[in-house]
């Protein structure tokens, strides 16, 4: 059979890390993010299932690196099956008219620019027959969501654009609302939020698992 192959964006933490472990024991794992020791920790617990991963160490918004990555993944393996961007930048909550520019510059080129490049960058791996997950997470005009809202919803007009494109003849592209999860990004929005009563990371990712058929 032919071995799958997983792209995680953002696969250090949170759903990106939970949608790796969960993906592992049917797909080789390519897990993208900054935190070394978090990409390392997800490879122990991903060897501990069985699975095996690629782990690379990149900035996403590094055109270049990932540029590289890409290339570097069709001369390997020719194409991916599955790809989740799961990389995101929660700017700290702030008034739109005390908006922090260093803040904003940075939302725009993780949330927005780096994903406009990738997009290109990826589809050909996914070819047809591929599938794509972007995560919604709409709080585009509610107060002092400002840098996090504007940012998220430009990320999801070019995932809606890419998924009415495609619509005919694939990649399949899902956009998805996950369930509420103790991650740092809500931390960073509800802070004193009784993170127990969250849905967990793994339960949620093989819950989208499922639903997606993958």
């Amino acid at each position: 059979m032919t071995e799958k192959i997983a792209l995680i964006t953002g696969a250090s933490r949170g759903l990106g890390a939970a949608l790796a472990e969960a993906l592992c024991e049917t797909h080789h794992i390519i897990a993208v993010a900054r935190t070394v020791g978090a990409l390392e920790a997800l490879d122990d617990r991903i060897q501990k299932r069985g699975g095996q991963a690629v782990l690379a160490p990149m900035d996403i918004t590094d055109a270049k690196a990932m540029a590289h990555l890409c290339h570097s993944i069709y001369e390997r393996w020719g194409k991916i099956d599955l790809w989740a961007h799961s990389a995101i930048h929660a700017a700290p909550l702030s008034p739109a008219s005390t908006l922090d520019q260093k803040d904003w510059d940075k939302s725009v080129a993780i949330n927005v620019t780096a994903t406009g490049v990738l997009i290109p960058f990826v589809a050909p791996l996914l070819g047809e027959a591929g599938q794509a997950i972007f995560f919604d997470d709409p709080q585009a005009g509610k107060k002092f969501f400002s840098a996090y809202g504007a940012s998220k919803a430009a990320q999801m007009a070019l995932a809606k654009s890419w998924q009415t494109e495609s619509q005919k003849f694939g990649p399949k592209v899902h956009i998805i609302s996950p369930a509420p999860l103790p991650t740092a990004t809500r931390a960073r929005f509800y802070p004193g939020e009784n993170s127990d009563a969250l849905n967990k990371p793994l339960d949620e990712a093989q819950r989208i698992i499922s639903a997606l058929d993958l």
